[in-house]
């Protein structure tokens, strides 16, 4: 989204996505993520960029998508009760806990103090 939307963070995002697409670091997006981008950009009139992003995916030799179950979204309102996260934080993190991830990439402070730790973009990339 960072880098889609032109955010002040876009420059470490895209270092990220580079790595990730010629496969020397391996990263995970949930389909409810995907969802909840092609929401964002439909909203902000940006249907030609999401077309482009949505395209560019079957490039990135080690970005996976994670199909959320029902049983995912159970476990994320357990997780959302327990660490007081809100639905989106609790699948992200849920689908994390799942695949055994060894970081949440994300700007998003409610990701720390859990499980699984956060890493900043930068953090990833240096």
């Amino acid at each position: 989204m960072e880098v889609l939307l032109s955010g002040p963070r876009k420059g470490e995002c895209k270092r990220l996505l580079v790595l990730l697409r010629n496969g020397r670091e391996s990263g995970v997006i949930t389909d409810f993520a995907l969802n909840s981008i092609i929401v964002i950009m439909e909203n902000a009139n940006r249907l030609k960029e999401l077309r482009v992003f949505l395209l560019s995916l079957s490039a990135y030799r080690a970005l996976h998508i994670y199909h959320t179950s029902l049983a995912d979204y159970v476990s994320a309102a357990d997780v959302a009760l327990k660490e007081g996260l809100d639905m989106d934080d609790a699948i992200q993190y849920v689908a994390a806990v799942s695949i055994g991830v060894a970081a949440v990439v994300s700007f998003d402070k409610h990701f720390d103090n859990l499980k699984v730790p956060r890493k900043m973009p930068a953090q990833v990339t240096a």
